[in-house]
Parts: structure tokens; sequence; C-alpha cells
């Protein structure tokens, strides 16, 4: 039987530092651009995008009981995960939006209170940081990286993602209701000590959670004040440059005449 994990112990906060230096290298390997900024990105998108059946795969190597909550992608941050896998390969900005606000609004407190009950050297914890991980670098490598920025003006994306949390919330009661699950943790806290355990009662903390969310929305537009929007970066159609030569049009520089 695996050790029960425990939030704020040294494994904790390994993983948390593990996961940091790899957002960095992210980060640092995506602003060099070219070669660099494609491999980092498509990396990326395929974690956030794969990491849902090897999530799976890591549940099949522990002799845990498993819910259906950690059997159907219906959290948030299965949602999330998918989103910014989207977003970084079709730079869509709806996709790029929701990725941003729900990463750092919502995946960012999973990471510093995990909802995992079994610790390291686990799969199923190894992949639990993975998950979420990947979705909070996704999140920053979108404006830090590519160029994303939020609709102007600028309360219009945290009202427009607000918007569709609280449809997210009213599907994941529906689906609870249904299956007796507790996606988006609004039937009741989750087993480990977080967030959730000092905004009141149940049904009472749900409305608590949604305004912090608008708070937090609001919140992270504010590095964007006074920003000069300018087009998100995509991929260049080819990477072939015309040289005029005599009138015609070259494919290469080396078909430059040398004479010239």
């Amino acid at each position: 039987m695996p050790h029960v994990f425990h939030p704020f112990t040294p494994e904790h906060f390994i993983a948390l530092g593990i996961g940091t230096v790899m957002a960095v290298v992210f980060l640092q390997v995506g602003k060099r651009g070219g070669t660099n900024q494609r491999v980092a990105t498509a990396l990326l998108a395929f974690l956030n995008l794969s990491v849902y059946p090897l999530v799976q795969a890591a549940w099949l190597t522990v002799d845990v009981p498993k819910s259906i909550d950690n059997i159907l992608p219906l959290h948030l941050c299965d949602f999330a995960a998918m989103t910014a896998g989207f977003a970084l390969i079709t730079r869509r900005p709806w996709l790029c939006s929701l990725t941003y606000f729900w990463g750092l609004a919502a995946t960012l407190q999973a990471l510093i209170t995990p909802a995992i009950t079994i610790g390291f050297p686990t799969l199923p914890f190894v992949m639990f940081f993975v998950q979420h991980f990947s979705v909070v670098i996704a999140a920053l490598y979108l404006p830090i990286v590519l160029g994303w920025q939020p609709k102007r003006p600028l309360w219009r994306s945290p009202l427009e993602i607000f918007g569709i949390s609280v449809i997210y919330l009213i599907f994941a009661i529906t689906v609870n209701h249904f299956l007796g699950s507790n996606f988006a943790f609004v039937s009741h806290p989750p087993d480990n000590p977080s967030l959730i355990d000092h905004l009141g009662p149940w049904p009472w903390y749900i409305f608590s959670l949604l305004g912090i969310a608008l708070v937090l929305y609001f919140v992270l537009v504010l590095p964007f004040v006074g920003a000069i929007q300018s087009p998100l970066k995509t991929e260049p159609k080819s990477t072939q440059v015309l040289f005029k030569v005599d009138g015609r049009q070259s494919q290469s520089p080396h078909e430059v005449d040398p004479k010239l």
C-alpha cells in the first residue's frame, strides 16, 4: 500500500522545485525562437494532450481503490490541459484565454494544495504534478513566449472566462448529482487541506469560490495594463526568402551570382 501524501512536506516541496525549474527551462528555450521555440511548443502541447491517458496508465500501477473522479477527465484541470494543448497548436485566442486564466487562477492552486492521497515514488503522484505543471507552464508560455494578450478593453476577458467557469460549475454539479462524484469539489471539499476549508460550509463555499475566481481573473490582467497589443506569434507558412537577381526571383541566397 503506497504511503499517504501530506502537503507541505519535503516530497511536496521537491516536486514544486522540479516543476519550477522545468517551467524556467521551457520559457527560456521558447524565447530563443526558431527551431528551439517550435520544439518547446510541440513538446508542451504533447504533454497537455497526452497527460490524461498517461494519468490513467499511472493509476493502473497501484493497488488502491479508484473513484470515478480519477477515471473521467471532468475536473477543471482536465479541461484546462486539453485547452492548453489545442491553444498551443492553433493559437486560437479563446483557447489561449481559457488556458491563461484557468491555469494561473485554478491549476496553480492545485499545485499548492494537491488533491492527491498517495505520495512519491508512485506514478500517480508523479503524473499529478506533470499534468498540473504542464497547464501552468502553458499559461505562462502563451503570453511570455508567443505574445498572447487578453482582449481589449481588458475587462472583457475576465468576464467572459468567468461566464464559462459558471457554465462549467453548473455542468460539474449536474454530473455529480447523477454519478455521485465530486468534480470541481462542489459536492464536498477534497480530503487534503485546501483553500475551500476556509470558505465556509457547503454550499456557501461554492459562492465564495466564484467570488475569488472573479477577483483573480481581474488581477491576472493587471500585467497587461499599458502594454501595446501585438499579433499572436504564428508559425510562418514558409521560411524561404525570395531574392531578386537580375529582375527574377530566387528561392535561395545560394542562387545569387557571386559576381553581383
